[in-house]
């Protein structure tokens, strides 16, 4: 097996960000020209979507377009209708005799009380993340979706830490490829799945990461309103599926979530996995998800690992530094 870097190893796939870097928000775009099959799974309490009933097994519409992951909360839905303009532009959708209609879900996590809450993913915005879909490289951390994503506020926002936007891949010798991109916002820490290594969660008072569990047990509610979080993010791959399929590999891929956030799928997120097959090739759905949740998995750590501390949230880097330099002394 043979690790890149991205999704957009995947074929068929685009991304571009776009975000306000001052009003900490922004929104990921994946763009699929020729029109993908995909599924979604969403398993938060308090979800923020577009076009999913679309993704349905029984309901007509076979492909998608675009997908659109947003900040905003609910506001950012509206960055899906940029994208939309867009494809509409490039004459790419769903031929509807009169024109096209670009079919682009879209989910969106919260993100208001970081930075400028006015700060919101417009259609502007998803315009201008669709023009800038791009193979290959693009930057990850508090890029996209992920500007102003957040971990680990069992305790309340102010001891929280910076989140963000992350993304893997994965190559197998038959040429199956698995990749998958993520926008980590959730209400528990984040632990590295090889390690055991809580990499971001709560701060005590002293700044150091403590466990949600503790925190759990100590205030039964957690001092937050529900809906005040959610990780969303996509998982793609190479092989021909159906909806159906395609939504039950999405269900799989939520074990990457469940290996590496704690606690995860509360009241209190709205964590939502959409899943694209883009090519031809045949291979079993138990592999395909099996290996995205491992993809999905390494997408969340590095999310964390490339995120930058901004002002009150601190990274996992910042609160790292911080420990050595206390031992140090």
């Amino acid at each position: 097996m043979e690790c890149f870097q991205n999704v957009t190893d995947v074929p068929g796939i685009k991304v571009g960000n776009e975000e306000d870097s001052i009003g900490y928000t922004g929104c990921t775009v994946l763009i699929m020209e020729k029109g993908v099959v995909c599924g979604v799974d969403v398993r938060g309490a308090a979800p923020g979507t577009r076009e999913t009933d679309l993704l349905h097994p029984l309901n007509l519409v076979e492909q998608v377009h675009g997908i659109c992951l947003a900040g905003g909360s609910a506001y950012g839905l509206d960055a899906a209708s940029g994208v939309m303009k867009f494809l509409e532009d490039k004459r790419i959708g769903l031929d509807v005799g009169v024109g096209v209609v670009p079919i682009v879900p879209s989910a969106v996590l919260f993100d208001l009380p970081v930075g400028d809450p006015s700060a919101r993913p417009d259609r502007e915005m998803g315009y201008q993340a669709a023009s800038n879909a791009k193979r290959g490289h693009f930057p990850l951390g508090n890029s996209g979706a992920g500007c102003g994503a957040t971990v680990g506020k069992v305790a309340g926002h102010h001891r929280a830490m910076k989140g963000g936007l992350g993304s893997a891949s994965l190559i197998l010798p038959s040429g199956l490829i698995v990749g998958a991109i993520v926008a980590v916002n959730a209400i528990g820490e984040i632990r590295n799945p090889e390690t055991g290594e809580v990499i971001a969660g709560a701060r005590d008072d002293q700044g150091n990461i403590r466990s949600s569990l503790e925190w759990m047990i100590e205030q039964p509610e957690f001092p937050l309103a529900a809906g005040t979080n959610t990780t969303i993010g996509v998982v793609a791959c190479n092989a021909k599926l159906t909806k159906s399929q395609a939504s039950k590999v999405a269900s799989m891929a939520h074990d990457g979530l469940a290996r590496t956030i704690y606690p995860v799928h509360t009241m209190y997120d709205g964590d939502t996995i959409f899943s694209l097959a883009t090519g031809d090739m045949s291979a079993s759905v138990d592999l395909i998800g099996t290996i995205a949740g491992d993809v999905l998995a390494q997408a969340v750590i590095q999310a964390i690992m490339n995120a930058e501390g901004i002002k009150n949230f601190p990274s996992s880097k910042d609160v790292k530094k911080s420990l050595w330099k206390g031992r140090e002394q």
